[in-house]
């Protein structure tokens, strides 16, 4: 039987014309580097998401060797209605065995429909390639190329900096892009988001509670698990610092999200800080979805309800602002 889809806010993902839900399923940490999330508890998470009212669920090939995009296949299959009501939006261009040429880009793509279960990708996203690699071209080409073949529908790209963003608005037929956007970096603000209107790229927020800090459920010195990235990769070690807390040190964090929680205080009744943070984000209306992780029912309900709020005030916005220019922008760290 078909779930039930609750009723959320929808807005228009750039030049793809689907209609998503404003928040969306991050599913990064159902294939590994977040700790241990059994099968059972990643396909609970899934169907709570949606039932919530959540039709957009991003992923990508990388994540757990494959393993987010096979749960969600199971969890597609489980389904029975079809009618596209879901978009899967995955991402390609890490580890080994990929280039930019149109055979390696098939391929991928090819991979990731057989895991996923589905006869055509809504949207492929690179996957934060290197900078150098877009500037060169070829990559765009073998995109439009797989989109020529009927292997994705649309193509955009995950970031790491404005500058990135501009260029692939600039130089690419990129339907979206997808960055790090949240109240540690809100440099997006002016600098990206603007433009990105103008042409009709949809923005993707990804890392919107800065790896979780933004729930104001941490204190300085909590150990993660080894498996998690918020232990091994805290500093940047193994890939983006940016990544990892929004590149800000964690206990410099947890003093950032205690201070926002005191600015927010008064908002958003009943909420939590998370939901009020993902409510921040929202308030943008260039972001096209933002796309907190879940690893639990609870957890996917509580993001999708951040959809519900009403608006942050003018007032809370303007401290905030003042905030991160005072206080959070200098502690930002790596690329952005």
């Amino acid at each position: 039987m078909t779930e039930p889809f609750s009723t959320l806010s929808t807005r228009t993902l750039g030049k793809t014309g689907f209609a998503v839900s404003e928040v969306g399923f991050g599913a990064w940490a159902l294939g590994a580097d977040w700790g241990t999330v059994t099968e059972d508890d990643a396909l609970a998470a899934l169907r709570a998401g949606v039932d919530a009212g959540m039709n957009l669920i991003d992923t990508a090939d990388i994540y757990g060797g494959g393993r987010s995009e096979r749960i969600i296949g199971k969890y597609l299959r489980e389904r029975s209605d079809g009618d596209g009501r879901i978009h899967v939006i995955t991402k390609m261009g890490r580890g080994e065995g990929w280039d930019s040429s149109a055979a390696a880009v098939a391929a991928a793509a090819e991979r990731s429909l057989e895991r996923l279960g589905v006869d055509c990708i809504d949207l492929v996203q690179l996957h934060c390639i290197p900078f150098d690699v877009l500037r060169e071209g070829t990559v765009f080409a073998s995109l439009e190329q797989a989109r020529d073949q009927g292997l994705i529908r649309h193509y955009g790209v995950s970031v790491e900096t404005i500058e990135e963003a501009l260029f692939c608005i600039r130089e690419s037929g990129a339907a979206s892009l997808q960055v790090i956007f949240n109240i540690f970096r809100q440099r997006v603000i002016d600098e990206l988001l603007p433009v990105a209107a103008e042409h009709g790229v949809g923005i993707v927020a990804r890392v919107p509670l800065a790896s979780g800090v933004l729930s104001g459920k941490f204190s300085a010195g909590h150990r993660f698990t080894d498996d998690d990235h918020r232990h091994y990769n805290a500093n940047g070690e193994i890939f983006n610092v940016g990544e990892t807390f929004a590149g800000v040190s964690f206990d410099t964090a947890v003093k950032h999200a205690a201070a926002i929680d005191g600015i927010l205080v008064r908002e958003c009744s009943g909420a939590t800080l998370a939901q009020k943070a993902l409510r921040w984000i929202l308030d943008y209306d260039a972001v096209s979805t933002v796309i907190p992780g879940a690893k639990s029912e609870q957890q996917a309900r509580d993001n999708a309800a951040a959809s519900l709020l009403p608006k942050i005030s003018g007032e809370a916005h303007a401290e905030l602002a003042k905030f991160y220019e005072s206080e959070v922008a200098a502690t930002v760290r790596g690329a952005y």
